[in-house]
């Protein structure tokens, strides 16, 4: 069910957008989002949004659903949807969304920015967007999550990153595998060539007989590789290192195959030793590091315009402005790892075009008429017989001076 490939494709798309800066993100976040969309679209809007998912509407709602309704013990997950008054015209996609989605009437600022918090584990303090009088409504999704390692770093100084590294003469101290609980390898990739690989474990916890874990990797290429390849060999390294927790020789390249010496990924050497075979060992240094990013999501190429027009035109009115921004924070180091991201989408109405007003100041300066009519109800609703009846009528055709009582200011006027 969990569609892997699709993920990682709109991670490049979005990861290529954002640029090579420094940043976190979380496309699954924004994947999400769409996906919960997607039932809503139809003609061109759903046939670009499937672009988008890389899988048809159904496919990637099911998944969706299935994420959000049964969260993974270490990734704190949320959706929801706030409308400023319910459509009748959304209630049958309103029913596809999650169980767990969280549905009613558009919130104000100070609660949107509680439930960024509530269900971030308080990393991110406030929602993506900011609300406006136009504002339609909003659909969110929050993940989460803060770990411990199963196998704390060890520290060392930071010219251990190497010779070639700027960082190195920056920064005092490092991370250091520890002698056991990580993996290290060089793994060989279409997109990026040889790779530096590290991947630590967070300590798992059991589940219903079952243990839930998570695996943190990180891919270093060469320094004139682009980011968007090193961005994508790395989902794909992380995906296989996840699945192939047996086959630990999946995707390595052995060290005996590759030449002695330095360069900007690793210092490679050979000591004598007494073993029945040749041994290889790999341990990795890598710096901490803390990033917070707002991301906006509006490009065409990451499917939220086509949300909005799927949106849009279920509800049969004119075409509507729409918002999509992604907040996320992610902190790593020595003894564990954070990370949250909430992705806020926002349909609005648009501002009226610009036109002429006039404005009108009645005169009674000639005959009229008056007619006192009664009214009569409890509740708004008509109680007895009077209600409605004219009672008194009148003819206006000689006003008469106002009594010197009415000009005085009343009592308490000020």
């Amino acid at each position: 069910m969990v569609l892997t490939g699709p993920v990682a494709r709109y991670a490049e798309r979005m990861h290529r957008l954002v640029g090579d800066d420094h940043h976190v993100a979380s496309p699954l976040g924004a994947w999400l989002v769409l996906a919960l969309v997607g039932p809503a679209a139809t003609g061109a809007a759903r046939a670009e949004l499937e672009d988008v998912l890389g899988t048809d509407v159904d496919r990637a709602a099911a998944t969706a659903r299935s994420l959000l309704d049964a969260p993974h013990p270490l990734v704190a997950s949320a959706s929801a949807l706030w409308e400023r008054s319910a459509s009748d015209a959304l209630a049958r996609w309103r029913a596809t969304l999650p169980e767990r989605t969280e549905t009613g009437p558009l919130p104000d600022q100070a609660a949107l920015d509680a439930w960024a918090r509530e269900h971030t584990l308080g990393l991110i303090e406030r929602f993506p967007l900011t609300l406006s009088p136009e504002t339609l409504l909003v659909m969110a999704t929050a993940l989460a999550t803060r770990i411990s390692w199963a196998d704390p770093f060890q520290v060392a100084a930071g010219d251990a990153l190497g010779p070639d590294s700027a960082w190195a003469r920056r920064l005092r101290h490092v991370l250091r595998t520890p002698w056991h609980g990580h993996d290290c390898w060089i793994a060989e990739t279409a997109r990026a060539g040889d790779v530096a690989v590290h991947a630590a474990a967070a300590r798992p916890e059991s589940v219903d007989g079952r243990d839930a874990g998570m695996l943190v990797v990180s891919v270093a290429a060469m320094p004139d590789v682009p980011a968007a390849d090193v961005l994508a060999a790395a989902h794909e390294v992380a995906v296989e290192a996840a699945r192939s927790t047996v086959e630990k020789g999946v995707g390595r390249r052995s060290l005996y195959d590759l030449p002695l010496g330095d360069t900007p990924l690793w210092s490679l050497r050979e000591e004598q030793t007494r073993a029945y075979a040749r041994e290889e060992h790999v341990s990795a240094v890598l710096p901490g590091w803390s990033a917070e990013s707002r991301h906006d999501l509006t490009a065409a190429a990451l499917g939220f315009g086509s949300a909005a027009r799927a949106l849009g035109e279920l509800m049969g009115g004119p075409p509507l402005m729409y918002e999509a921004v992604q907040s996320a924070v992610a902190r790593y180091g020595r003894y564990g790892f954070e990370a949250a991201a909430v992705t806020a989408f926002a349909l609005a109405t648009g501002l009226p075009p610009e036109n002429v007003a006039r404005f009108a100041e009645l005169r009674f300066g000639h005959p009229y008429a008056v007619v006192a009519v009664a009214t009569d109800t409890r509740g708004g609703v008509p109680a007895g017989p009077w209600h409605g009846l004219p009672v008194y009528s009148a003819w206006v055709a000689q006003p008469s001076e106002l009594p010197d009582e009415d000009l005085a200011e009343p009592p308490g006027a000020v």
